[in-house]
């Protein structure tokens, strides 16, 4: 089967991407047949983000090729111009950002969980022998400590 997927390429933390027509088999960064575009999305304000070749894109299509999720929706971006592309950048950086409070939400969550049963664990220990401490005094007769005599 054929792919129209994205291809890794750029070094760490800077990814740059090339929209590839390859066998669903081969590995992403692999073996392709045709290269029908590219993405960069850490490009600057001002320089090429996006270019797609759309009549090869449409020839594959019509052979057969599915799209991937993410380049179905390059796509579509695409045909919507650089608006789209500035959209789904911002719909992007929201949605991280989103995740990033969430998680942290969770952690706080997690941590006054943790010291909230710390405390419940803590506090019967402590209310169980209040409860027998006067039946012990009760049973027990009070017995006065003998006097000493400091006369010399």
């Amino acid at each position: 089967m054929v792919v129209i997927r994205l291809s890794r390429g750029g070094s760490k933390k800077r990814p740059y991407f090339n929209v590839v027509v390859a066998e669903s088999s081969k590995k992403r960064d692999g073996r392709f047949i045709e290269r029908v575009g590219f993405y960069n999305p850490s490009a600057r304000e001002g320089s090429e983000t996006l270019r797609l070749v759309s009549e090869r894109i449409e020839y594959w299509q019509s052979n057969g090729a599915q799209l991937s999720e993410t380049v179905n929706r390059i796509v579509k971006l695409n045909a919507k111009g650089p608006d789209g592309l500035v959209a789904m950048k911002k719909k992007d950086e929201a949605k991280a950002l989103a995740r990033k409070n969430k998680k942290a939400a969770d952690k706080a969550t997690k941590v006054e969980e943790a010291l909230s049963s710390e405390e419940e664990a803590a506090a019967p220990k402590e209310e169980a022998p209040k409860e027998e401490a006067p039946k012990e005094e009760a049973a027990a007769p009070k017995e006065e400590a003998p006097k000493e005599a400091d006369d010399k």
